[in-house]
């Protein structure tokens, strides 16, 4: 089968890149012929298809007036995208379109490409960008639906992008393409990686006939570590409001038995180092940016993995790669997560933002003897290999795909 790839970012940014680059890889290795489209960046990997790509715009930052109006109308419809999409797709001539995330950097021009090709089309919903304008659902600090119903006025009234223009920009995108229905009158089916992306999607109002449920997969590394349940509880991820992380701080230090390593960046960290700092320097240290093997090494070791999330996650990629190495969970009773992470089973829940509610479930977690706990992280690698696995992840693309 000959698979076409669609994602605005083509390096590695974040969890739905390195699902592309994981996906197109497996693909090419079961016999497809895999292509993608994508924007030009120093650090994308390489491509073959490296010609169609288009120009990256910087939407997060002013770059003087005439640069900012071209990239205003970009990010609204984006011709540069729909001319060279068009061209890809008469010299590729794919069997299937697999969207991911296009919005802003390609932009629906490229939806009315596909429309007129009459190629099976398909979209993962990565982010609730198909119903919300600023793809999280949060804003001001917490879950936010605000612009359930149409009311995406509400974006700019929020600042939910962080400034007028961004704001008010993906309010108008959003309206004229839920007018026109692009994404709707395009998309055979919409891959939900959690029920509660599906849910939430019908919902909002989006075709319930189309929204397809299929859990995300994890590579299952072949053992666990040796060292499991013997080092601190480890968060890995963004240094950001939305993820809790200020919670956590708190809780812990109200644990004296517990100990928490941070690994991440973003923009809060001067300030949780700050409040760790008061609270508990002794307990709570932060390791800054870690990748590959080394992040493994202290995520696989951990007593737990914590995510204190306070926003909508889909399917945390973070959870369940801690799930695959057999280590136990306390997260966020929120989004997606309930469905990973079954409490008192793989690990513990606990109410988004709630420090007495974080302070009940690290004490829980404290009270197991370290056989209980290692009980606890092998009953979440069985359910990573139960439901998460990238074989039976395969089989149900490839079924969607044939329609």
């Amino acid at each position: 089968m000959k698979i076409l790839h669609v994602n605005k970012f083509f390096d590695l940014r974040g969890g739905a890149e390195f699902y592309l680059h994981d996906l197109m890889a497996r693909q090419k290795k079961l016999g497809h012929e895999v292509h993608v489209f994508s924007t030009q960046a120093d650090k994308n990997l390489p491509s073959v298809d490296e010609e169609y790509f288009i120009t990256r715009y910087h939407y997060d930052r002013s770059e003087g007036a005439g640069r900012d109006v071209k990239k205003a109308v970009n990010f609204l419809w984006n011709k540069e995208a729909k001319k060279s999409f068009s061209r890809m797709l008469v010299d590729i001539k794919p069997d299937v379109i697999h969207l991911h995330n296009i919005y802003h950097h390609l932009s629906t021009s490229i939806l009315a490409e596909v429309r007129q090709s009459g190629i099976h089309c398909v979209q993962t919903l990565h982010d609730y960008k198909l119903a919300c304008p600023n793809y999280k659902m949060f804003t001001e600090g917490k879950a936010c639906e605000r612009c359930k119903g149409g009311h995406y006025c509400q974006a700019i009234r929020h600042n939910c992008l962080n400034g007028f223009l961004p704001s008010s920009l993906a309010a108008l995108e959003m309206a004229g393409t839920k007018f026109k229905q692009s994404y709707e009158r395009t998309v055979k089916a919409f891959i939900c990686p959690s029920e509660f992306m599906k849910n939430k999607m019908i919902e909002w109002g989006e075709p319930s006939g189309k929204m397809v449920y299929v859990p995300n997969p994890v590579e299952i590394p072949g053992h666990v570590s040796n060292d499991r349940g013997t080092a601190p509880y480890v968060y890995v991820g963004r240094l950001s409001h939305e993820k809790g992380i200020e919670t956590a701080i708190r809780a812990f230090a109200r644990v004296p038995s517990a100990e928490l390593e941070i690994i991440g960046q973003g923009p809060e960290a001067l300030q949780l180092q700050r409040l760790a700092q008061e609270l508990a320097p002794e307990r709570i240290k932060f390791l800054g940016f870690l990748g590959g093997a080394v992040l493994a090494d202290y995520r696989d070791k951990a007593k737990a993995f914590i995510m204190p999330t306070v926003m909508y996650e889909n399917s945390s990629l973070a959870i369940l790669e801690a799930m695959a190495a057999g280590v136990p969970v306390i997260a966020s009773d929120i989004g997606g997560i309930p469905e990973m992470v079954k409490d008192g089973v793989n690990g513990f829940l606990a109410k988004p933002g709630d420090v007495e509610s974080w302070i009940e479930a690290i004490n829980q977690m404290e009270s197991f003897s370290s056989e209980q706990r290692l009980e606890m992280g092998d009953a979440g690698r069985g359910i990573a290999k139960q439901n998460h696995n990238w074989e039976k992840h395969l089989k149900r693309l490839n079924e969607i795909y044939l329609g």
